[in-house]
């Protein structure tokens, strides 16, 4: 077995000189030199575990950077874990990965390996480390499940609604459950939140990078008080069960306002409820966050830069479309101009932006509020959707007046947006004039950095994917999916968005004034230099940020 003092070299953590010194400490103290390199500040905790877990021929893990899969945490009971200061971590090859402080503990492994029912994998992690992640992942799980055992007790049809309260800080248990459910979607980095009644239980669902993961089941007891607190904090009509309704709650996550917009849908089981988590640093992100390719960033700045015209951003619900606005906004927004905007909902609430919510009850809708709003002075609006005729003919008058626009508009893809203004019945020479620029974008997920596998595709690979290579050339290194726990075992983790940036010069206006179908002005764009969907996502293929299966999945 190699000393550590050798290790430690090895891997270049410390300097012979610093080990001399602290090997000097090390026979002054009469501790180990482990400890005495932490304690000089040579080492970190996290640094002096890995070293030691080498030396045993052990595996380190980092559990604060090490996203944990929750199918193996619930492999093992909280309070086993507890007990003996361990955690599932993953599942892999069919064992169970165990990050335990002291792995030399026989009995935790055995008794773990009885409880789960399959071998167990040790591996090494700081005291520190564990807590956190105990505190993390058994703690709310094990509290939620408790919680839900707790309300099942309750009578299902009666539910006193004064109990339940409209405070964050109360300690009734459906308060705490239902904050459990909210902040740890928030801490797993999912978009969306459904609480979904089924004939016999209560499923909780998070959508993380596009996907849907089943997170907790609740006695079917549990659905009228569930559904109730979540419409008292989103200040919707508790009373109303058989029509949708929309209503928006605000929580405090590790010193951040996160907002969420509510949606109630009656269904046969019951209310289902969707929360969509909108965090606000969202709102202020920067256009280069947005993975815009350098070409396609400078034809989208010089378009926003202009005084005015109009700016489209098109694509499917879910794809970005309102991120890449608020970015936009924030490019312009300066105190010397006026930047108003109309949404139907208002997601993200921007400093120094006037704001104005849709309300078609009284009268308020897209027409109604962008009439208004052009006898404000505005130099930028903002409309949320270009929905139908009377909207689309004031927003492109607003363009061809003065002001710039910007909007969304759900079509498959840039040329396309031409097309559809003209059969919304706004005359060809008019959207020609003033449309300046579309952008149809979708999300692709990324792949994860930690364990993705470079990879050479097969010529046939190549062909069926219409991938850009000319057969003979030199087959370019692509990535490909791994799996590993960070990512959850699917290969991805985050996601990028695919743009396709159209100006609309000269040639795009004469098509337009024509009537030319959206094929013809889409050749006469990329012959203008436009990359599509896919040209984008190729070349986000070829840097190894996704794989060719997920721009497949994503743009047809």
């Amino acid at each position: 077995m190699k000393q550590l003092g050798e290790i430690l070299l090895e891997e270049g953590l410390v300097t012979e000189d610093e080990l001399l010194r602290a090997l000097d400490e090390q026979i002054a103290r009469g501790t180990s030199l482990g400890r005495v390199l932490v304690e000089l500040g040579v080492l970190t905790e996290n640094q002096l575990v890995a070293a030691l877990a080498q030396q045993v021929g052990m595996r380190f893990v980092d559990l604060d950077d090490y996203a944990v899969d929750r199918a193996a945490v619930v492999k093992v009971p909280g309070p086993v874990c507890q007990r003996y200061n361990v955690l599932p971590i993953a599942i892999d090859n069919g064992q169970l990965i165990l990050a335990m402080a002291d792995p030399g503990n026989v009995l935790a492994i055995d008794d773990v390996r009885q409880v789960a029912q399959m071998p167990v994998q040790p591996v090494v992690s700081t005291h520190e480390n564990l807590a956190r992640a105990l505190q993390r992942y058994i703690r709310a799980d094990g509290e939620m499940d408790d919680l839900a055992h707790a309300l099942s007790e309750e009578q299902e049809e009666e539910i006193d609604l004064s109990a339940l309260g409209d405070s964050v800080e109360d300690d009734a248990p459906i308060v705490r459950y239902v904050n459990l459910v909210v902040t740890q979607a928030i801490t797993d980095r999912a978009s969306d939140i459904h609480i979904e009644p089924t004939e016999h239980d209560l499923r909780v669902r998070y959508r993380i990078d596009g996907v849907l993961h089943e997170m907790q089941r609740s006695p079917k007891s549990t659905q009228n008080a569930v559904t109730s607190r979540v419409k008292i904090l989103a200040d919707i009509d508790i009373a109303e069960r058989r029509k949708p309704q929309d209503g928006r709650m605000s929580v405090n996550h590790k010193g951040r306002k996160i907002d969420l917009r509510v949606a109630t849908l009656p269904t046969v089981w019951g209310e289902k409820i969707v929360m969509r988590i909108l965090d606000n640093s969202t709102a202020s992100l920067d256009l280069r966050d947005l993975s815009f390719g350098e070409a396609n960033l400078e034809i989208y700045k010089e378009s926003y830069n202009k005084p005015y015209g109009m700016i489209l951003v098109t694509g499917p619900t879910g794809s970005g479309k309102s991120t890449t606005l608020y970015a936009t906004l924030n490019a312009v927004s300066k105190p010397e101009i006026n930047v108003i905007t109309v949404e139907d909902p208002v997601e993200y609430r921007l400093p120094g932006i006037n704001q104005v919510q849709v309300n078609p009850k009284s009268g308020l809708t897209f027409a109604a509020a962008l009439r208004s709003i052009l006898r404000s002075d505005p130099d930028v609006v903002l409309l949320g959707e270009i929905r139908d005729h009377e909207t689309a003919q004031i927003a492109i008058e607003a363009a061809l007046t003065g002001h710039l626009v910007l909007s969304t508009l759900h079509t498959n893809d840039a040329p396309s947006a031409v097309t559809r203004l003209t059969e919304m019945g706004i005359e060809p020479f008019l959207v020609g004039s003033a449309l300046d620029c579309v952008v149809a974008q979708r999300l692709a997920r990324k792949l994860c950095d930690k364990c993705k596998e470079p990879y050479q595709p097969s010529e046939r690979e190549m062909i069926a994917a219409k991938f850009p290579w000319v057969p003979g050339e030199e087959i370019p290194t692509l990535y490909r999916p791994g799996g590993c726990a960070t990512c959850s075992r699917t290969g991805y983790r985050g996601r990028l968005a695919l743009h396709e940036v159209m100006q609309v010069n000269e040639d795009i206006e004469r098509l337009a004034v024509a009537r030319s179908s959206a094929a013809e002005i889409s050749s006469t764009a990329q012959k203008n230099g436009m990359y599509t969907l896919r040209e984008d996502g190729w070349m986000k293929v070829v840097e190894g940020k996704t794989s060719i299966e997920e721009v497949l999945r994503v743009v047809a």
